[in-house]
């Protein structure tokens, strides 16, 4: 069984326009959202094996709070540049080459393409991954290279929305 997670990053501030775009930090619904959905994630006992997130600041704390929760080293978080600005083939070239002796991923990144992805999976048409929102995608498949949407599934979609009114 491999798995993967595909995470947007928790909502992010506006508030200083002086900032480049990827030193943009969470707002205040996101230092709310990212611990909350960290320790929904944990409370079904997940446990990724490796840990992937844009070097953005908004996506890298978001990663960091589910890191903390899972009692996880902040310093094994990978950063890819190229999941700041990277579309879905990339990140799917870099699942089908992952290591076989990893069977959970976590990959923390950004729209449009946590939703791109998702819709490659979900079967049907997909509007938006909420930010914070955790996509889990998952198949019985020996390999990564095996992963592409006839092999592997959506099976479900969390987002603080659903918990916060």
């Amino acid at each position: 069984m491999k798995t993967v997670y595909f995470i947007r990053h928790a909502k992010s501030s506006w508030e200083d326009m002086s900032l480049r775009d990827s030193e943009r930090p969470l707002n205040k619904r996101g230092f709310r959202d990212a611990p909350f959905m960290a320790k929904l994630f944990k409370a079904k006992e997940l446990q990724p094996d490796l840990i992937l997130s844009s070097p953005a600041v908004r996506a890298y704390t978001t990663a960091k709070f589910f890191a903390e929760e899972l009692g996880i080293a902040i310093e094994s978080i990978e950063t890819d540049s190229d999941l700041y600005l990277g579309n879905e083939d990339y990140i799917l070239g870099r699942i089908q080459e992952m290591d076989e002796t990893k069977n959970t991923l976590c990959f923390f990144g950004h729209n449009p393409t946590t939703t791109h992805l998702a819709n490659i999976f979900y079967g049907e048409y997909l509007p938006n991954v909420p930010t914070c929102g955790i996509v889990k995608i998952q198949g019985n498949i020996g390999s990564w290279k095996q992963f592409q949407p006839k092999e592997v599934k959506f099976v479900e979609m969390h987002y603080p929305k659903q918990y916060f009114t």
